[in-house]
């Protein structure tokens, strides 16, 4: 069994439809619960294991404990909502060090603050088998705004927050011992501390303008093939188009991948994915740049209900040069 046939025969024994307030449980980047007429609460979960998703010999704990509020925040910003509140549990082997564990949560600390929400529990444990991270976000928003990733279209322009593949690049130089090297500083601090788009997600929310959002946490054509799952499409991707900065072809010679790899099958870039009509691109363009904020066009949704995606080398060259890709992201049981 792998991990989403896991996921899948959980959501089958959840009785989710008991609930009248219950509005979406598993199946988004957040489930979606009713707070009053208006407005509705956002619940997301992350779990963060040592030598899994973090590696002590290159991460810093504050940096860790930033990127763990960062992460599970990232998806109420995929929403579209405001986090409010955080539950912090905190697994450490028996003898830990003391300055250590004070400067992860100093690092959590500062991420709830710069995100607008605030730490009001959790846990502690003994954990013989390396230290675990686990927090749990709680997030609100008008009940009219939410983005579901399920609202795509077929012809919509999909668009992404910024730039692409940098997280995957500074994992792969960290673990290359490149982590220090001031070439690669800005690919490096994508994967130790990246930022989650909250402002920018609620932006987009209130816009009235997208059909479908949610976070690129798994690399762009697997978390593209998320939303085309959920609105039975399939999509095609502007190889040219793609977004990404200067430094990355210089990492990727060195380290002689394909930085194309990086862009759209690495991870935990953490911008926002998008879908929104042809007609109102421009407008929504317009509408971010003012707060400093720019959506890149990568790609379009076409007809199809299998999730396809497609990797053509520009828009003009059309379908027909189109290579199908392959992108399932990470599996947590994969033996292979």
């Amino acid at each position: 069994m792998n991990e989403r046939e896991l996921i899948t025969f959980i959501a089958g024994l959840s009785p989710s439809g008991h609930n009248q307030d219950l509005l979406l449980a598993i199946g988004d980047d957040c489930a979606v619960v009713r707070k009053t007429r208006e407005q509705v609460l956002l619940y997301s979960t992350d779990t963060l294991i040592e030598k899994v998703h973090f590696d002590l010999a290159w991460h810093p704990p504050y940096l860790l404990g930033r990127k763990a509020v960062s992460v599970n925040v990232s998806d109420v910003a995929a929403m579209g909502g405001q986090p409010r509140y955080l539950l912090f549990s905190l697994g450490l082997p028996k003898g830990f060090d003391e300055d250590w564990a004070r400067e992860l949560v100093r690092g959590v600390i500062n991420a709830c603050d710069e995100y607008g929400c605030t730490l009001v529990g959790g846990d502690t444990v003994a954990s013989p088998a390396g230290i675990t991270l686990g927090l749990t976000v709680v997030g609100e928003m008008l009940e009219q705004e939410v983005i579901y990733r399920s609202g795509a279209r077929e012809g919509d322009m999909v668009l992404v927050s910024g730039p692409l593949g940098s997280a995957a690049a500074g994992l792969a130089l960290c673990r290359q011992g490149y982590g220090n090297d001031e070439r690669f500083a800005r690919l490096c601090q994508a994967h130790l501390n990246p930022s989650a788009r909250v402002n920018l997600g609620k932006m987009l929310a209130a816009s009235g303008l997208v059909h479908a959002m949610m976070d690129l946490s798994d690399g762009l054509a697997t978390d593209l093939g998320h939303v085309c799952r959920a609105g039975r499409l399939s999509a095609i991707l502007f190889r040219d188009q793609l977004p990404a900065i200067p430094v990355l072809s210089d990492a990727a010679q060195l380290l002689d991948v394909d930085p194309v790899q990086w862009m759209i099958g690495g991870g935990e870039d953490y911008e926002l994915l998008v879908t929104v009509a042809p007609s109102a691109t421009k407008k929504l363009q317009e509408k971010v740049a003012g707060s400093g904020y720019v959506l890149y066009p990568v790609g379009r949704m076409i007809a199809g209900d299998k999730g396809t995606i497609r990797l053509a080398p520009s828009e003009g060259a059309g379908q027909a040069s189109a290579i199908e890709v392959e992108f399932s992201g990470y599996d947590h049981f994969n033996e292979g």
